[in-house]
């Protein structure tokens, strides 16, 4: 065969046929440079026969110019691509393009300079320089990392590198990382750990796919005992990737790991700099990267032997992507697993109940965690009923909240104030007038931050100025701000308790690994005493002084239009509740709400969790809904409201009529205006029955849409708005 196809990185151009130079060979999964006109494209030479298009004649065949030095992508891989893209109806390149994430991964070995202390001194001695060379002592990396290092600007360290002080070391990007230790240290495991950690470690010896739910109530050692998996995984030579929800997570998970291991993982996230992800892709595709620790998207990279994946926090909806590939990494977890012929293990203390009926009837194996570890019992939860314990005007807290955090620093201890609504206020408005500050490129409020002393849009993230008189009437000094956010809340609480330290954690206060690494060192050290934050404090933290969780509004959640909106509260709810009591102190949890009587609200207070997944099971196979049925969105867009609702509209007219499909729509999103763009949505429920992609594939792909409009298909989709 001198003849090629190729999948380019590009949807609209499909398959590509191109012809081999003489002498060259190559095989399926070769990432080749081919010319298109008077450019180059990036390629993957796919398998014969697995990529439709029409062949082109021999004689018209162009010549690929160049085989890049990199491993060939696994034919699992090149599997898990086609798969992903029929699942979530995306294009094949879309897909492709998420495993070649780092273009600068794809060059040959290549080498940059770094800088560290030579030992010399410089020849006139200045505060600044005196504090760069401390600060740098045992560093080592580029000019600009070194300023961050030391807080001093480049050209002072440039200074220091003319004197000799600093010296250039010429260093290869693709380095090694340090080996990880399986036996570096062995953890006392309680008797649960030790049965659950010897199951996963003979699937691991088998080699063989088999997916596992790690149901463990929080607090009960789950991490400790996956740890023991990856210990033996790395033991034979093979790859472990550990799928984290929250880049804020990593820090304390990385902690944790290198106690375990003597080392810490390789990460992959979106903060990497682009050298870093260059050494952390060639080190993937080489198999000399053994630990990877990443966000959803390190489940794309292109491992050379991969023998186990992990899920942690497996219920979290940060695993599903909400634009480009619409994709659940829980679910692709799986099916990569598959392909590959490994273990899965999806480990949570509030499992999915998509996930908890494909135990329940066989299809993953469920290993149990019932009890906390070291004898940590689970916290004590109370109802507020808001009715009845009303806080003071203006105010958020009840009474027995208020008791409760007085108690707590009286004893030396911790609380947690849980709120999941970022800023100061959700919702802004002229006390004159009334006029209310909406986002001018979305149907949304604009939030203030008073820590940032901004007015901030939470889906296009614009952020301007709050105005010093109202933009309506003219009335200077009238801004009013209505409903509490976690801002809010924290000053209530440094009101009530001035004494108090007080620490706000959210995603705009941990965006970060180092701010996050920040957080946990203040709150371990006990420099913390009122820990105020959203869903991000829910997981993966450990405080043992932690003794109090208040959840300030348990019914936010059951609000708008969530179809999962009961089993997301439940969630949020219990992991929060799961901070408290995690070490040899009791731990006490108080839920605010207006609706004791909800079924999730009853659920909670009483511990009973099956009985909640009982009633939301027949209530989902009653609707038909996921895990009975399945659920599909479609969203066009356009920036022009007319264009927009007429696609939509024609669509719908056009609509299947089968007997196992219910086709709700078209209507205005309940975020109409996103970004600029004017949305509209139809949203499908479907019998097992259906087969959903190639019934939305023939319809919505089969369509003339104006220039203007953008269509988008989102397979099982966790986002309503």
């Amino acid at each position: 065969m001198n003849r090629v196809r190729l999948l380019v990185l590009n949807a609209a151009l499909g398959a590509l046929d191109y012809k081999l130079p003489e002498d060259t060979k190559v095989e399926s999964g070769s990432v080749v440079i081919a010319p298109l006109g008077p450019r180059t494209v990036t390629g993957i030479v796919w398998d014969e026969g697995r990529l439709p298009g029409a062949e082109v004649d021999a004689s018209k065949l162009r010549a690929i110019r160049e085989v890049l030095p990199v491993p060939p992508l696994a034919e699992p891989l090149r599997r898990l691509i086609e798969w992903t893209a029929d699942y979530y109806c995306a294009h094949l390149a879309s897909v492709a393009r998420m495993v070649l994430s780092s273009g600068g991964a794809l060059g040959g070995p290549t080498t940059m300079t770094e800088y560290r202390l030579s030992g010399g001194t410089p020849e006139r001695m200045t505060p600044q320089r005196a504090a760069a060379i401390e600060a740098l002592d045992g560093e080592q990396a580029t000019i600009r990392e070194l300023a961050g290092t030391a807080g001093v600007s480049e050209g002072v360290l440039r200074g220091l590198v003319n004197q000799g002080v600093i010296e250039p070391v010429t260093v290869a990007i693709d380095r090694p990382y340090p080996p990880a230790d399986p036996d570096f240290h062995q953890p006392a495991l309680s008797s649960d750990q030790m049965d659950v950690a010897k199951t996963l470690v003979k699937a691991v010896e088998a080699r063989a796919f088999e997916p596992f739910l790690l149901d463990g109530v929080t607090g009960s050692g789950k991490t400790e005992t996956y740890f023991e998996p990856i210990a033996e995984a790395v033991r034979m030579g093979r790859q472990v990737l550990v799928l984290l929800p929250e880049i804020a997570l990593t820090e304390n998970f990385l902690h944790r790991f290198e106690q375990r291991f003597g080392t810490p993982p390789v990460l992959w996230h979106s903060s990497l700099k682009s050298t870093e992800r260059r050494r952390a892709w060639r080190a993937i595709s080489e198999g000399t990267a053994q630990v990877i620790v990443g966000a959803r998207s390190a489940l794309f990279l292109p491992y050379a032997k991969l023998g186990l994946i992990v899920v942690d926090e497996a219920h979290e909806i940060s695993f599903k992507q909400d634009d480009g590939v619409r994709y659940n990494a829980r679910d692709v977890s799986v099916m990569r697993a598959r392909f590959e012929e490994i273990p899965v293990v999806l480990a949570s203390a509030t499992p999915a109940l998509e996930s908890l009926h494909m135990a329940n009837t066989g299809t993953y194996t469920k290993l149990e965690l019932p009890s906390r570890f070291g004898g940590a019992e689970l916290p004590d939860i109370k109802l507020v009923d808001l009715t009845m314990e009303k806080p003071a005007r203006g105010r958020w807290l009840s009474k027995p909240l208020i008791e409760g955090l007085e108690a707590r620093l009286e004893a030396g201890e911790q609380s947690l104030l849980f709120l999941n609504r970022r800023g100061y206020a959700p919702l802004t408005l002229c006390r004159n007038c009334g006029h209310r500050f909406q986002c001018p490129n979305c149907s949304a409020w604009l939030v203030e931050h008073r820590l940032s002393a901004r007015l901030a849009c939470h889906h296009c993230g614009l952020e301007t100025q709050p105005p010093e008189t109202c933009p309506a009437c003219g009335e200077a000094d009238c801004l009013v701000a209505c409903g509490p956010g976690v801002e809010r809340i924290a000053d209530e609480v440094a009101e009530l308790f001035p004494e108090a330290r007080v620490a706000v954690a959210t995603s705009d206060t941990l965006g970060s690994p180092e701010r996050a690494a920040e957080f946990i060192a203040h709150a371990e050290a006990k420099t913390i005493d009122v820990i105020v934050g959203t869903q991000l404090v829910t997981k993966g933290f450990h405080f043992p002084e932690l003794t109090l969780v208040g959840v300030v509004d348990a019914d936010l959640g059951l609000e708008g239009g969530d179809l999962r909106a009961a089993e997301r509260t439940y969630q949020q709810v219990a992991q929060v509740a799961g901070r408290a009591g995690r070490g040899a102190k009791p731990g006490e949890v108080l839920i605010q709400t207006r609706h004791p009587e909800a079924p999730v609200i009853a659920a909670l207070a009483n511990g009973d969790r099956d009985a909640f997944y009982d009633a939301e099971t027949d209530a989902r196979r009653d609707a038909g809904a996921p895990p009975f049925g399945r659920w599909a969105a479609i969203i066009l867009s356009s920036e022009d409201e007319k264009e927009a609702r007429e696609a939509a509209v024609r669509l719908g007219d056009n609509r299947p009529h089968q007997d196992d499909l219910y086709i709700l729509g078209p209507a205005p999103a309940p975020l109409a205006l996103l970004r600029n763009r004017y949305r509209y949505r139809f949203l499908v429920n479907a019998r097992r029955s259906a087969n959903l992609q190639a019934v939305l594939n023939e319809w919505v792909g089969g369509q003339d849409y104006p220039p203007g409009v953008r269509v988008g298909i989102d397979i099982d989709p966790y986002s309503f708005v």
